[in-house]
């Protein structure tokens, strides 16, 4: 790998400190940073180089002093020239050093509400020009999600990026698409000839995609109020799980190919009639939200989502989707669930059969890994059916732990290579949808329901899923 230059914008926030820093610190000791590399924090406080070292708390590795050198730090405002000035000096020193123009990656780990103004400033300054010699070959920018608040702000904000970097340069940033099992899910369809001929609606029932997580907001209620899962999670994470499990064979497994196949997913995901929107879209609040900090005393805000909605492309049309992402909830879980339709009561009718057959779970986080249920005779003289599990975990099998999420990411980004990051026709169309949804709540009134911490939800959400028949896992 070349040598870069690496500016976190935010470098002092819960991003760069307990994702980022940690993350470049693993691929330093598992040697796959270049000798050669300079980090730079850029943030309002007035603090030293040594004091952004030991910001970050890592002392206590052997090696971080190692690390550590790389790591330097930008006082500076966002809005105002003055810092970005004077890193421009410090990184023209580099070049100088170096004697050659070193690759410099650009990542917004901030709030949302600082991205035009750093964006703006990266332009006006020149900073985003590199050395001089070509934007397009010298520089690259990362920016995290969320991508704007709705179609309209994220169509603006891929128009300030326009402006500024070619496509090839931008990096946005759903670290999910990072996480070992997405990207597997690439490799269990398509690699196992089993499996692609029943992935379509002549054999599937239904597909669930849940997001749970047992903490709360914490010390994000100035961003998240106002906010809300719909945006946070669903609008990224969950649509892509939902596209990873739905989208077509790709016709290669190059970043264009793949990232055509994902966006074609999303953009086939049917919009939620505003007739239909109190029957198939569900919002809730964890019961304790209000009196989390910076939360508004009568905040509308919901913690929970839970939608039930459809597909236009012919492989997955006519099968229900249902997907739900909370907070606050009672365990930590990502995983989705391909149910298949139940045929065993044609031949064993007599005998019973189990309520729900064949199931395949793709379990995210925690211990990643797939697992199939099947039904099978129970030992004995008469025949009786009972469902079992065959499970795959990537701990038990693999001796070697795949790359964190964000690693990966970081790794790609600096290499390059971008399928594992969202292209502009993949973030409108999933904004579009979650657009419509907000605007039929906005009209409607529709309620919050209040659910009980450590719950799975308001009971609502399971009056989703239970009309038609059919139970959450």
């Amino acid at each position: 790998m070349s040598p870069f230059v690496m500016v976190i914008f935010g470098a002092t926030g819960d991003l760069a400190h307990h994702k980022l820093i940690p993350s470049l610190f693993s691929l330093f000791k598992d040697g796959l940073l270049p000798s050669e590399f300079y980090i730079f924090g850029f943030a309002r406080r007035d603090i030293s180089d040594e004091d952004l070292r030991s910001y970050y708390g890592l002392e206590d590795d052997t090696l971080w002093g190692d690390f550590s050198r790389h790591l330097f730090y930008q006082q500076g405002e966002f809005q105002d020239d003055a810092g970005y000035l004077s890193l421009i000096k410090r990184l023209e020193k580099i070049d100088e050093e170096m004697k050659s123009c070193v690759t410099r990656l650009f990542y917004l780990a901030t709030p949302p509400d600082n991205y035009n103004i750093i964006l703006e400033k990266l332009s006006s300054t020149k900073l985003s020009e590199g050395c001089g010699q070509g934007s397009s070959k010298w520089t690259r920018v990362a920016i995290e999600k969320p991508f704007g608040k709705d179609l309209e702000t994220a169509q603006m904000l891929d128009s300030k990026l326009a402006e500024i970097f070619d496509e090839k340069q931008i990096f946005r940033v759903d670290h999910y698409l990072g996480k070992e099992n997405v990207q597997n899910m690439l490799a269990f369809r398509f690699a196992n000839g089993i499996f692609e001929p029943t992935w379509n609606n002549s054999y599937i029932d239904h597909i669930q995609v849940t997001i749970s997580e047992k903490n709360g907001i914490g010390k994000r209620g100035k961003f998240f109020d106002g906010v809300g899962n719909l945006r946070d999670v669903a609008q990224n994470h969950l649509l892509q799980l939902v596209a990873a499990v739905t989208m077509e064979q790709p016709r290669s497994f190059t970043k264009e190919d793949v990232r055509d196949a994902r966006a074609q997913a999303i953009q086939s995901i049917e919009s939620v009639s505003e007739e239909n929107m109190a029957d198939q879209v569900v919002r809730g609040q964890y019961q304790s939200y209000k009196s989390e900090k910076n939360v508004a005393d009568d905040s509308k805000t919901e913690t929970f989502v839970a939608m039930k909605f459809f597909m236009s492309n012919e492989r997955m049309k006519f099968i229900p989707i249902y997907a739900r992402a909370g907070k606050k909830m009672e365990k930590d879980i990502v995983e989705i669930s391909i149910v298949f339709k139940q045929t065993c009561h044609i031949l064993f009718k007599e005998y019973g059969c189990p309520e729900i057959g064949n199931v395949i779970t793709i379990r995210i986080q925690p211990d990643e890994g797939i697992q199939m249920r099947f039904i099978t005779k129970k030992p004995g003289t008469r025949l009786s059916l009972e469902p079992v599990q065959m499970k795959f975990a990537y701990k038990d099998h693999f001796e070697k732990k795949g790359a964190d999420a964000y690693e990966k990411v970081l790794m790609d980004i600096l290499a390059g290579e971008q399928m594992l990051f969202n292209r502009t026709d993949e973030l409108l169309s999933s904004w579009k949808f979650i657009t419509h949804i907000l605007n039929g709540w906005e009209k409607a009134d529709l309620p919050v329901y209040v659910y009980e911490d450590a719950s799975m939800g308001p009971q609502a959400a399971h009056e989703l899923i239970e009309k038609d028949g059919r139970k959450w896992l």
